[in-house]
């Protein structure tokens, strides 16, 4: 049923926590895990006077880092399973629904941050867009759930 699961991270311990339900869905269903960092784009800095060419510096060193962490997290915890990484410059919520779409993922298992109030509003829910915007099924861990706590799964 599910041969493509989208794991989009961003390498913080929410994405370590969840790790075994991926691991888990993906040998359950013999599927290959695609794994996914989205590292944002700096386009608006340019409105308060820094110099284009900076920001296109930091943004190429910044995916440059990226994919090396992303290869050392696939190795880390991926190791033996059919997997495939990749990074991509973006809004996170456009640029996971647009890959989802584009490597025709069946499954998209992703983290909630667990923000609430003016954490909320300032950073907006990744996890909710994926949701409302997703043309395939999205499972939402609560990495802060007792199970998880109690598991460590």
């Amino acid at each position: 049923m599910f041969k493509k699961i989208l794991f989009p991270v961003d390498f913080s311990e929410v994405s370590t926590t969840i790790v075994p339900v991926v691991r888990e869905m993906a040998v359950r269903f013999d599927a290959t895990v695609h794994v996914l960092f989205v590292a944002r784009v700096f386009e608006h800095l340019g409105s308060i006077y820094v110099p284009h060419p900076s920001i296109k510096t930091i943004q190429a060193e910044l995916a440059e880092g990226a994919q090396r962490k992303l290869n050392e997290f696939l190795q880390e915890h991926f190791q033996g399973m059919t997997v495939q990484g990749r990074v991509a410059s973006g809004d996170p919520a456009e640029e996971i629904l647009k890959y989802a779409a584009s490597e025709a993922v069946d499954l998209i298992v992703m983290g909630t941050h667990g923000r609430k109030g003016f954490e909320r509003i300032v950073f907006g829910s990744v996890a909710e867009r994926v949701v409302k915007g997703a043309a395939v099924p999205v499972l939402t861990v609560n990495p802060y759930g007792e199970k998880m706590k109690m598991t460590g799964k």
